[in-house]
């Protein structure tokens, strides 16, 4: 017993001596080990970062690649934090002013001037764990207008896709005062939660979700446990205004064989449309369980056909619904 609390120890040491911070800014031209010594390439710094390592990114903004590879995105390594908004000086996360300096992902790869050659994803976390952060940054301008099957990372999620690895009990990452803008998919314009066969919930705060575009489902975002799976994300204090979709203006739910039951909680849904159902947030409950938990929430001026605030479709029934265990403002 004393071996291996001795072993455990001896481990916990040396992750924490291992583990490292990543300096990057766009002037940088170091190795990235100081703010003095920063690199200016974000893909490679993400491309070395380990498990436990963090990562500060400078104001500025960051592409994921500097060719027209539209398959090209920034993607986050298993229990890695990435933190933006730094002006270069600071010594810690909370030192930074994120609202005045913005560090910005933008797939807005290729011509500058039109977005039909812009990166399908922005940014791809996989194989997440609950130690992955992502805060601080602006992310604009994917464009997944790909014709791949369904959750595929060409047509879904064109800011960040999110997901589950097989094996993995769940994906639990932490997004944090983030803004999500002029993103494009077929599904989840801003963001795919792919939860099928696993679990991936993570958890947003104080994100902002601006003028996305589905062309099918979830304007803002998409929620997608099917195959057994579960997709149940928590949004706290979120802004969701001028997304659009057909189903799910800002969000779609679908639960199909799986679970799709997010927590929404001190948000605001604005100016949402859905051209069918569900203005601000749709369920799709067909053979599994759809049961968003919606509190302290206002929903204004959002449209659809049906269901201007919450619309849910079941096998068993159709019903535009106001709120569930809430005592959310609908206008």
């Amino acid at each position: 017993m004393r071996h291996i609390l001795l072993t455990a120890i001896i481990g916990l040491i040396s992750f924490q001596l291992v583990s490292k911070t990543i300096y990057v800014k766009p002037s940088g031209s170091g190795n990235g080990s100081t703010w003095s010594t920063a690199t200016n390439d974000l893909v490679s710094a993400l491309q070395n970062a380990q498990l436990g390592d963090q990562i500060w990114v400078g104001v500025g903004t960051y592409y994921p690649t500097q060719g027209q590879d539209r398959t090209a995105c920034f993607t986050i390594p298993s229990g890695v934090k990435i933190y933006g908004g730094f002006l270069g000086d600071e010594t810690s996360p909370q030192h930074r002013n994120t609202q005045p300096n913005k560090s910005i992902l933008s797939g807005n790869i290729g011509s500058r001037s039109e977005s039909a050659d812009n990166s399908f994803t922005v940014v791809l976390i996989d194989n997440s764990t609950e130690n992955n952060h992502l805060d601080g940054f602006i992310i604009a301008d994917g464009n997944a207008n790909g014709s791949g099957p369904t959750a595929d990372l060409e047509r879904s999620g064109g800011g960040l896709y999110i997901k589950t690895a097989i094996g993995n009990e769940s994906a639990r990452p932490i997004i944090q005062d983030c803004i999500f803008r002029n993103n494009y998919a077929r599904d989840g314009g801003a963001v795919y939660v792919y939860g099928r066969k696993g679990e991936c919930s993570p958890t947003f705060k104080n994100c902002q979700f601006l003028n996305n575009i589905a062309n099918l489902d979830g304007g803002a975002v998409y929620n997608d446990g099917r195959h057994g799976g579960k997709a149940n994300p928590s949004f706290t204090r979120c802004v969701f205004s001028n997304n659009k979709s057909n189903y799910g203006g800002a969000i779609c739910n679908y639960g199909g064989g799986g679970e799709s039951s997010p927590q929404i909680n001190n948000c605001v849904f604005q100016n949402n449309e859905a051209y069918l159902r569900g203005g601000a947030i749709f369920n799709m409950d067909i053979d599994g369980l759809t049961h968003p938990i919606v509190n302290d929430c206002q929903f204004v001026n959002n449209k659809a056909v049906a269901g201007k605030g919450m619309y849910t479709f079941s096998k068993y029934d159709e019903k535009e619904e106001g709120v569930v265990k809430t005592t959310t403002k609908m206008n």
